[in-house]
């Protein structure tokens, strides 16, 4: 478990594979397994911080402050049909989680296996914490792995199922303005209409939404920026380190272990295919007008799926900008995974 935790320093130092929890896991990790050590046990700094944190799921609740504060909503305001999109984007969780119960899982197993497919770390953490907290090491690191290697991953699979004809279809993007008010209400409105659908989501749907309200509220720059930055940054070394320290021999070396990351990369694949086909099928009932590429931003690696998807689809016509219309599927995506993430507790009774 040393040596794993030497892999992930490595992957976070020479790899810059999401290394702003890579490392402290890698760390968390190093430190939790070396002989009689006083950071672990009842007293020590990596239990008090683990149940302080995690057990009670207040760090993923402080990163999603954070998230929610750097977040910008005005590509989905401006095209609300995007959201359907970050609709789709979630369908490999389920897919997974039917999967994982055939092969043995329990039903919360499968489920805190599948929503690894959403890319969405804080998310992964919150529920597998609930349901299956004895997976919490080996969840947690596929999850911010493979958002990681969301470079490396989702290329094959659009290309795959996009023709270079609808990699090039062009976008107009001429989307109405955004009013301040409307951006102040929506917030709010979010938090109210999914707190009554899905209560179960409402901790982590609030705290997103509480931090964009600081950034668009454009009257508490300083609480916003500590949100983005101070709380943000000392959560997630915290929430890394923690992590790190449920990583050992006899939680993370087994066949289950691998099982999971297999299920996770299968969840991962599943979304962005998932996101892809419901691209297609808007591509044709607008008369072309839909590029397909953008339902592969629809899962929750927020920016970076967005990021990607604007350059495979200059791969094949540079001239042509889909950023923004990727950009509103990607933020639909983190709201989609947020609430498939409640969606799971409460089918399961957890809330």
């Amino acid at each position: 478990m040393m040596a794993m935790g030497g892999v992930l320093i490595y992957l976070a130092i020479a790899k810059e594979y999401e290394p702003v929890l890579l490392l402290p896991i890698g760390v968390g990790c190093l430190l939790a397994n070396l002989p009689l050590s006083a950071l672990t046990g009842e007293e020590g700094l990596l239990t008090l911080l683990y149940e302080m944190g995690v057990a009670n799921e207040l760090f993923p609740l402080l990163i999603f402050l954070g998230v929610g504060a750097m977040m910008d909503f005005r590509p989905l305001l401006a095209q609300p049909v995007f959201a359907l999109m970050g609709a789709a984007g979630q369908f490999g969780i389920f897919g997974t989680l039917m999967l994982a119960t055939l092969l043995g899982y329990d039903l919360n197993e499968a489920a805190s296996i599948g929503i690894i497919g959403a890319i969405d770390g804080p998310t992964s953490i919150y529920v597998s914490t609930l349901l299956a907290p004895h997976l919490l090491g080996p969840i947690a690191v596929a999850a911010y792995s493979y958002m990681s290697m969301v470079p490396i991953i989702q290329p094959p699979v659009m290309r795959l199922m996009t023709t270079p004809a609808e990699r090039r279809i062009r976008m107009e993007y001429s989307p109405r303005p955004v009013s301040r008010l409307v951006l102040i209400l929506f917030p709010l409105v979010v938090t109210l209409i999914v707190g009554i659908l899905v209560p179960q989501a409402t901790p982590l749907i609030a705290m997103l939404m509480v931090g964009n309200l600081l950034k668009e509220s454009g009257v508490v720059e300083r609480l916003s920026q500590s949100a983005q930055n101070e709380i943000i940054n000392v959560a997630t070394i915290f929430l890394g380190l923690a992590i790190g320290s449920t990583m050992t021999a006899d939680s993370f070396l087994n066949l289950r272990t691998l099982g999971i990351l297999v299920l996770g990369l299968l969840a991962f694949v599943l979304d962005t295919a998932a996101g892809l086909l419901f691209g297609k099928l808007l591509c044709v009932l607008s008369g072309r007008r839909i590029n397909p590429l953008v339902g592969a931003a629809g899962i929750s690696a927020f920016p970076m799926s967005g990021r990607l998807v604007q350059r495979i689809a200059q791969e094949e016509d540079f001239s042509n900008f889909i950023l923004m219309h990727a950009m509103g599927a990607n933020t639909a995506g983190q709201l989609g995974s947020v609430i498939a993430g409640g969606v799971l507790l409460a089918l399961l009774g957890v809330g």
